[in-house]
């Protein structure tokens, strides 16, 4: 686990989608409302209301370990008359999850569907708004891209001269 890996929160919609997860190893996306970045390291999940005491907050994430393009009707045999059987689904495969020491809580109800963020953010983060803070000691991750891809970039810092 590196400073610059990306993290994706994805929302759980409900206790039977996180049973899939927990169970078989996988979680689906539908690609019309796919997020980019599916690529990253680790993927996180924040529990929607059907969760009771724990809704509105991230308590799991798990590594990604890859992902495929699927119909429904794939990951739901036994569903071969759902309205959306035919349409098609990144099911993401997923190493084994991961439960917070303490879970990354929500101050208010917010409609997230996916968030992206980087691992330094993620294991610091006590709210779901520091998943966003800036600056020191975090990851800028444009600059970590950049370099990554065997870029020159150079840091742009403000310098007060002093006056002459």
């Amino acid at each position: 686990m590196y400073p610059e890996d990306r993290v994706l929160v994805a929302y759980m919609p409900n206790p039977a989608d996180f049973a899939i997860l927990q169970q078989e190893g996988w979680y689906r996306v539908p690609q019309q409302h796919a997020p980019k970045g599916l690529y990253a390291e680790y993927i996180a999940f924040y529990f929607g209301r059907p969760f009771g005491a724990e809704k509105w907050s991230i308590h799991y994430y798990a590594p990604r370990l890859g992902h495929e393009l699927v119909t429904r009707a794939a990951l739901f045999p036994h569903e071969p008359d759902h309205p959306r059987a035919q349409s098609l689904y990144y099911k993401v495969q997923l190493g084994p999850l991961q439960k917070l020491a303490r879970p990354i809580t929500s101050l208010r109800w917010r409609r997230i569907t996916f968030l992206h963020t980087t691992w330094d953010r993620f294991q610091d983060a006590v709210e779901i708004n520091d998943l966003f803070v800036e600056g020191d000691p975090y990851v800028d991750r444009l600059f970590a891209t950049l370099k990554e891809r065997g870029g020159q970039p150079e840091q742009g810092y403000k310098m007060k001269e002093a006056d002459t």
